[in-house]
């Protein structure tokens, strides 16, 4: 009698508890996934509340339910995108921008929280960028999220951009020692250019507990963030054009979790961009955000790696246990580039082709993606592990590879890119060694998810090796996908307590014509004067030109 009085008297709680909060007013689309933060949120909240493992406490005080504004300018059109924490059911799904002018603090729009991943979008046009312009979020009556949007910095010589990867959810700290570094540099914009989060079925968590992490970051400056395969849920991404993937591992090209996921990860972490060159959804009504960004003079195409990039199990001749996972040397590369694959798609090479003839506002390019545009590493996640090639990154197919590297050729531009876990500084070989852009794959922010050595297996130096480069594996490679590069600095871990993770730094000089590469530790002290980068830089490339071509050159050591 006594168990069956307890039961009812819980089950009265719980109904009055729910009476109190309400039913929630929209059910997610999925099942089984982001489930800290859709439905009846609260009940799974509780049920966590004292698991040390959990991701994020998403029940806040309402006070601070707002989580961090994140924004772009471009073309006098101003985008934001405020996240919040989950709301509840008898919450305002209301979120105000004000913007204080001539001292005064004045609403100037609001807009209607989505419950499926808890992210409002603000586009104010017209707007003046000659102008720092302080703003403020609310949601109620005492949730607020202040911050700074910058004017663009047209008048500065020097355009700094701080660039991070690979946030691993093994270390789920607050990351103040890059917010300390970062914000000592100044940055005109930070870049994050995937991996954001790792837990594959929890985008929404992740992603708050990203923006506690960072958001002291970008609460005052603009910020690009694009999604990489481990934000949407895989440990590889082949999105081939959106389709739908029959395998977790999505090998076989598309998508495996529900669209509405995908399209809610995107939301999030994109929205905020410029406007897309084209817009146009893909398959399953998944949006595109492929774009550019022009940040005093340096102009900034935004691309999508992994979208339209074609899945090569059961479209290539296999070569080992995985479809993307090429042991055997003795391989013939030309067997796996076959017509008809894809890496960036018609739709994001025509873009690059009329982004990189623009030149009203331009004085010099890069292209921002999730990785690199060849293999950057032999050694994957031990040591012994060699891996001759893999077809994860964007050296394969060769075929786009080589006719999207020819387009940011033309375009002067560089690359900057993220996702290896693994720093790099290359120049790219199309035809010949040399005659590529250079690209920059910068650390990962922590580097204990999945490590990686760029350590040939015959231990030997490259061709036109520079004599006063200290790295032994630098000068001409052919990677195991028979693309040339040529290896100028690396940073490979050199045991538990030196792990290479950090960020990099990337100075573009208006008047020079020159761009420096930077790659710090990430527990140096950068305010400390002496303290050194990651062995192998700063390295600085100079614009010159030939005929009507532009040519960049790498300072000698």
């Amino acid at each position: 009698m006594k168990t069956f009085n307890s039961f009812v008297i819980l089950s009265c709680l719980f109904l009055t508890t729910q009476a109190q909060v309400g039913k929630p007013p929209i059910k997610a689309p999925f099942d089984g996934i982001d489930v800290y933060c859709i439905n009846d949120w609260w009940n799974h909240s509780k049920s966590i509340k004292d698991n040390p493992n959990k991701i994020i406490n998403v029940d806040v005080p309402r006070d601070q339910v707002i989580c961090f504004g994140i924004y772009t300018a471009q073309n006098k059109v101003m985008k934001m995108t405020a996240q919040l924490f989950p709301l509840y059911p008898n919450e305002t799904r209301e979120v105000r921008l004000e913007l204080k002018k001539n001292g005064k603090w004045s609403e100037v729009a609001k807009s209607q929280v989505n419950d499926i991943g808890w992210s409002a979008l603000f586009r104010i046009e017209d707007w003046d960028e000659t102008k720092d312009v302080p703003y403020r979020l609310r949601h109620g009556q005492n949730a607020i999220f202040e911050g700074l949007i910058r004017k663009k910095p047209t008048a500065k010589n020097e355009i700094v951009v701080a660039m991070f990867s690979c946030n691993s959810n093994k270390d789920r700290g607050l990351r103040e020692e890059f917010t300390k570094n970062v914000n000592h540099f100044n940055p005109d914009l930070v870049f994050f250019a995937g991996d954001q989060s790792y837990d594959h079925k929890e985008h929404t968590a992740a992603w708050l507990l990203f923006g506690i992490q960072f958001r002291e970051l970008f609460r005052n400056r603009p910020c690009v963030t694009i999604p990489d395969d481990h934000d949407i849920g895989h440990g590889n991404l082949w999105g081939e054009n959106g389709k739908k993937s029959n395998s977790p591992a999505g090998d076989d090209g598309g998508y495996y979790f529900h669209h509405e996921y995908v399209k809610m990860v995107e939301r999030c972490q994109t929205a905020h961009l410029p406007d897309a060159f084209d817009p146009t959804p893909i398959e399953q009504g998944i949006g595109v955000y492929y774009t550019n960004l022009n940040i005093g003079g340096i102009d900034f195409a935004i691309i999508e790696d992994r979208k339209f990039k074609t899945g090569p199990a059961g479209k290539i001749p296999q070569q080992g246990p995985r479809p993307d996972h090429i042991h055997n040397p003795q391989y013939d590369p030309k067997s796996i580039d076959l017509p008809g694959l894809e890496l960036l798609g018609d739709r994001q090479m025509t873009f690059l082709k009329h982004w990189g003839k623009q030149s009203n506002g331009v004085s010099m390019r890069a292209v921002l993606s999730q990785t690199g545009f060849c293999g950057g590493a032999h050694r994957h996640g031990t040591f012994d592990n060699y891996l001759h090639a893999d077809l994860d990154c964007n050296g394969w197919p060769q075929t786009g590879r080589n006719d999207a590297l020819r387009l940011i050729k033309e375009a002067g531009a560089i690359h900057l890119a993220g996702d290896q876990h693994l720093a790099t500084l290359v120049q790219h070989g199309i035809d010949n060694y040399q005659d590529g852009p250079f690209a920059f794959v910068g650390p990962a922010l922590v580097n204990s998810y999945y490590k990686r050595w760029w350590h040939p297996l015959d231990e030997k130096s490259g061709k036109n090796k520079e004599e006063k480069n200290t790295l032994p594996f630098a000068g001409d490679y052919l990677d195991g996908l028979g693309n040339k590069l040529t290896m100028h600095a690396y940073a490979n871990i050199e045991g538990p307590e030196k792990l290479s993770d950090g960020f990099g730094l990337v100075r573009f000089n208006k008047k020079a014509k020159s761009i420096t590469f930077e790659c710090w530790d990430r527990f140096a002290d950068v305010t400390k004067k002496g303290t050194k980068q990651m062995v192998g830089w700063p390295r600085t490339i100079r614009q010159s030109s030939t005929g009507q071509k532009l040519i960049w050159k790498i300072d000698p050591l």
